[in-house]
């Protein structure tokens, strides 16, 4: 009966000191994971215990062994898991901002390609003034096919918009208050002869002019007529 008690005592013994091992272990494997000294100490202290393992019975030590090799597994593909998770999320984390880095230099890539384009097509005729024949006179139709010709397409409604407001598509237009004359009525008329001699009577050399103007006092016809909306003159 006393010896019966003794190997109760004994296999108590064991398996507390046995789970003392397991947890001893498994704190040692983190602590390496997390680089903390304290936990090896512990282990280290812990693990003299470990010789206490003989005293529990032959038949359960396989046991014990076992359950502390799965905890100290355990531990170490949680650390792994861990480790892993953070890389993959700074890859991520570094991926998206090169991405987002890389989508804004490519929109601001495109948009200057695209005012360039447009500045481009804004200073440059579809069709030279004097490739036009010249005829003694002019119909508002004449006129304005010429100026769908020589103005940039994406201007033209803007070019159009101001001659309505200037002179009505009348190439002879000619203020009687001042020496504005012309379908931009150009102030002085005589401004218009650097395009032409027959800048009075040609509508062609008028357009010419006028374009010319609106690109180098505003960038653009649609430029011009910004300002025209605003002051009513440009």
């Amino acid at each position: 009966m006393l010896e019966g008690n003794r190997v109760s005592r004994i296999s108590v013994r064991g398996f507390a000191v046995a789970s003392a091992t397991a947890v001893t272990a498994v704190g040692s494997v983190v602590g390496v994971a997390s680089g903390s000294t304290a936990q090896n100490v512990d282990a280290e202290t812990t693990a003299s215990d470990a010789t206490l393992l003989s005293d529990i019975p032959m038949g359960q030590q396989a046991q014990v062994q076992t359950a502390s090799l799965t905890q100290q597994a355990d531990a170490q593909a949680v650390a792994a898991d861990n480790s892993a998770r953070k890389d993959a999320e700074e890859t991520a984390r570094k991926k998206a901002a090169s991405d987002a880095v890389a989508k804004q230099k490519a929109a601001e890539k495109a948009e200057a390609d695209r005012k360039a384009k447009e500045e481009a097509a804004s200073r440059s005729a579809t069709r030279d003034a004097s490739s036009f024949p010249v005829q003694a006179s002019y119909t508002i139709a004449e006129v304005q096919e010429m100026a769908r010709q020589i103005v940039p397409a994406g201007q033209f409604t803007c070019f159009s918009n101001i001659v309505d407001h200037e002179s009505s598509w009348n190439y002879r237009a000619d203020n009687p208050t001042s020496d504005a004359y012309g379908l931009v009525q150009a102030l002085p008329g005589s401004k218009m002869a650097s395009a032409g001699a027959d800048w009075a009577t040609n509508p062609a050399t008028q357009i010419k002019w006028g374009l010319n103007y609106m690109n180098e006092r505003y960038g653009s016809p649609c430029g011009a007529w910004n300002f025209w909306q605003a002051n009513n003159w440009y």
